[in-house]
C-alpha cells in the first residue's frame, strides 16, 4: 500500500525522506547537517516545519546538541491522560490515583 501510494505521490517520498534525515539528525546529534537539510527542506512538503525550525533556530540547535531530553517527562505526561480518558465519567480523583499508581 506504501509502495502505491508513493509511487503515485512522489512528493510524499521526499517529504518521509526529510523527516527521516532530521530524526536521525536529531538522535546522532549532528549540528552539522541543519543547514543542509533545510534547503533541501523548505522546498518540499515540510517547508512549514523547516519555516519553524529557522524561526526557532537557537532552540532548535540547542535540543540537537544538548544531552538532556524530556522524553521520560512526555511520557509519564502521556500515560497519565491516556488513563484519565479512559475512566472519563466512571470515577474520581482516588481511582485515577490507584490507576496511576497501580501501572508504574
Amino acid at each position: 500500500t506504501v509502495a502505491a501510494i508513493e509511487g503515485g505521490v512522489p512528493l510524499l517520498v521526499e517529504a518521509r525522506e526529510a523527516i527521516a534525515a532530521f530524526q536521525t539528525m536529531i538522535r546522532k546529534k549532528s549540528i552539522t547537517d541543519l543547514d543542509p537539510w533545510l534547503e533541501k527542506a523548505r522546498t518540499g512538503l515540510v517547508a512549514s516545519f523547516a519555516n519553524g525550525v529557522v524561526k526557532d533556530r537557537a532552540a532548535v540547535s540547542v535540543a540537537i546538541t544538548s544531552p538532556w531530553s524530556n522524553g521520560q517527562t512526555e511520557g509519564q505526561i502521556t500515560k497519565l491522560k491516556l488513563v484519565k480518558r479512559q475512566m472519563y465519567g466512571r470515577g474520581k480523583i482516588d481511582l485515577l490515583q490507584a490507576r496511576v499508581i497501580g501501572t508504574e
